[in-house]
């Protein structure tokens, strides 16, 4: 019993504890240098999202008259706007916004639809069949066109873009963790546990779930970069978040007519989308590359 008991113990021991995994996970996301930079930027516009007011020299919609139209210089480092604000701090404050926009949606969308794809897939019959129809439908049309449908019933609002956003990516999430939650159901370990009466609950959260997270970690990443690449599309199109913001896609509608006069306030903005939408597909590249070697291990 003693023997039994002290082999356990050292099984247990030498088994890699969540920080081990963690930082042994890390290490392999950071040995690319292309997965290390997008990870690194995408944590550096996460860091501006949370203190981005303590960084930024101007408010948001504060007005320099004196300045208006100055170019790049010393007191504003991305030139001022036709209205006299500085594109700046107007940049770094609108990384709130789109964090928050993006992320939130993002997150929403995921849990709803990890729980529909986790309930779909391992019950299967009509009800599967109906809410996957159904996701096709939805599917079907591209998710720009989607957003602005549900827009011009919903008006444009922060609110009705983060509800957008989560709507549009739900069917995407959904039908990713069905399909492998279709792969996984038929384990041995899953009819075991089902043999040993275990839950529906149980089962789906405690043993599917886990085997489902690798492919969920990696579509989640990819859905935030699409949905900082949709907010900014509707509110570049004016339909998304409304004026005064110092939202990027707002931005960029706005100093386009301008652009001859002022086109750092239209570059600036503009490049920070761009960057930040590669480097999140970059960490996205990254985490799929990073559990599949796990997975060979």
């Amino acid at each position: 019993m003693a023997s039994a008991a002290t082999a356990d113990v050292t099984k247990q021991s030498a088994a890699p504890g969540w920080g081990q995994r963690f930082f042994s996970l890390a290490r392999t996301l950071l040995r690319r240098p292309s997965h290390a930079l997008g990870t690194l930027i995408s944590l550096l516009f996460l860091v501006i999202a949370i203190i981005g007011p303590l960084l930024a020299p101007y408010g948001a919609n504060e007005q320099i008259v004196a300045d208006a139209r100055d170019g790049p210089s010393a007191a504003h480092w991305f030139g001022v706007d036709t209205l006299g604000r500085d594109v700046y701090s107007r940049v770094l404050l609108g990384t709130r916004d789109i964090f928050t926009l993006a992320g939130i949606g993002t997150l929403l969308a995921v849990l709803i639809g990890t729980s529909l794809g986790l309930l779909s897939g391992y019950r299967g019959g009509w009800f599967d069949e109906l809410l996957m129809r159904f996701f096709d439908s939805v599917l079907a049309l591209p998710a720009l066109l989607l957003a602005l449908l549900l827009l011009g019933t919903l008006g444009p609002s922060r609110q009705s873009v983060l509800f957008v956003i989560v709507i549009v990516y739900i069917p995407i999430v959904a039908r990713v963790v069905r399909s492998v939650v279709l792969s996984v159901k038929t384990r041995s370990y899953i009819e075991a546990a089902r043999v040993q009466g275990e839950s529906s609950a149980r089962i789906l959260f405690r043993e599917i779930l886990p085997a489902v997270l690798p492919a969920l970690a990696v579509e989640a990443a990819l859905r935030f970069s699409y949905a900082i690449f949709l907010a900014s599309s509707l509110g570049f199109l004016g339909v998304g978040v409304q004026p005064p913001s110092p939202e990027w896609g707002l931005m960029v509608n706005e100093a386009r007519d301008a652009v001859s006069q002022t086109p750092w306030a239209l570059y600036f903005p503009a490049a920070a989308i761009s960057l930040l939408v590669i480097s999140v597909n970059l960490l996205a590249d990254g985490l799929k590359h990073v559990f599949q070697m796990d997975g060979e291990r």
